[in-house]
């Protein structure tokens, strides 16, 4: 795919992953125009575009890099109106549920969205013809892996709704390369932390409940390994995939491999505490998996992909982000949606 004059669609564009992928595509690409389809849920948030959408109002409507079109992923119509209306060269599709707690809470929400809302958009895209569609799949469809990695060809064996969603939506998004030939890359990544995530995951929840004198809820004993990426080596990751990866292919993206414990001993280290006199122990997930390990040797062999970030040295700024921004964060820690997770999440209650 060539670098000039592209019109990718993202969808879930103002989550996490989403949004610091739509700016990195912004800032990158200035003849690329961005189509940003999010329907808005709890994690959607219109703040962490603001700074583009500000540079888009001196614009004229007419040569305005960057579109925010509202719509459900899940929702049949919405989908199919976007298709109706634009033409895209790529779709990265990034808009999913993504919370494990939540999926053991209520899965619903999980199939709409992580499967349904996938097949819709397949569908979609493959009547328009798309040329390209990257599909944001996880490392935690691999399930438990005590010993050894992860390779793209090791078998699904998710071990929570939420991973079963996304490896049902990876297996569905493999069954159209494979029955209609539509031109999709699936891409596998790890535990991704950088600014603008919801703080209800790891890292952000850790950070903000130390900034506001609260004890950290960890799960279990605190020695799950996950593989810790950057969002800044996740987007360029995908950037290369977008661009260089052959269609039909599969690729994990990894990170650093650390415990939970040790994360938050980055964490807790940069703001001069110690981890231990600031956190509690929650019952574990039920089947909770310890060890998370993807192999990503193929995208660094085939591709050339290079990570820059090493959580040791990379954890402090992002720590200092969210010191920089407090308002972004105590903002969501206000909401209701906010607060009726975490009383679940900090209490271990999975009934």
């Amino acid at each position: 795919m060539k670098k000039t004059g592209k019109r990718i669609l993202v969808t879930g564009g103002y989550g996490f992953m989403g949004s610091n992928f739509v700016r990195f595509l912004y800032e990158k690409y200035p003849l690329y125009q961005i189509f940003n389809f999010d329907a808005l849920t709890y994690a959607g948030n219109t703040d962490n575009l603001q700074d583009i959408e500000h540079a888009e109002v001196r614009r004229p409507l007419s040569g305005r890099r960057y579109v925010f079109l509202k719509g459900d992923i899940s929702d049949t119509r919405s989908v199919a109106s976007i298709f109706a209306t634009h033409t895209f060269d790529a779709v990265v599709h990034l808009a999913a549920e993504s919370h494990v707690d939540r999926s053991i809470h209520s899965v619903v929400d999980f199939i709409r969205t992580n499967v349904e809302g996938t097949r819709i958009l397949l569908d979609a895209a493959r009547e328009q013809g798309v040329p390209r569609l990257i599909h944001l799949s996880t490392d935690e469809v691999y399930g438990n892996v005590l010993k050894g990695f992860s390779k793209e060809n090791a078998p699904l064996n998710p071990s929570n709704p939420y991973a079963a969603s996304k490896a049902a939506g990876d297996f569905l998004v493999q069954s159209y390369v494979r029955t209609h030939r539509f031109p999709a890359i699936i891409v596998r990544p790890s535990n991704n932390y950088g600014p603008y995530q919801y703080p209800e995951k790891l890292i952000p929840l850790g950070i903000t409940n130390l900034l506001e004198g609260k004890k950290i809820p960890i799960h279990g004993n605190g020695a799950h390994v996950r593989s810790w990426l950057h969002t800044e080596d996740f987007c360029s990751a995908l950037d290369i995939i977008l661009h260089k990866a052959p269609v039909g292919e599969i690729y994990n993206i990894d990170g650093v491999h650390l415990t939970n414990l040790e994360i938050l001993g980055l964490v807790a280290g940069h703001l001069g505490k110690k981890i231990s006199r600031h956190i509690i122990f929650t019952p574990d997930r039920p089947g909770a998996d310890m060890r998370y390990a993807p192999d990503a040797s193929k995208l660094k062999r085939d591709l050339g992909w290079k990570p820059k970030h090493n959580p040791r040295t990379a954890v402090p700024f992002v720590v200092d982000w969210y010191l920089k921004n407090d308002i972004w964060w105590r903002k969501i820690r206000q909401t209701q949606a906010f607060n009726d997770q975490y009383q679940k999440q900090s209490r271990g209650r999975w009934g």
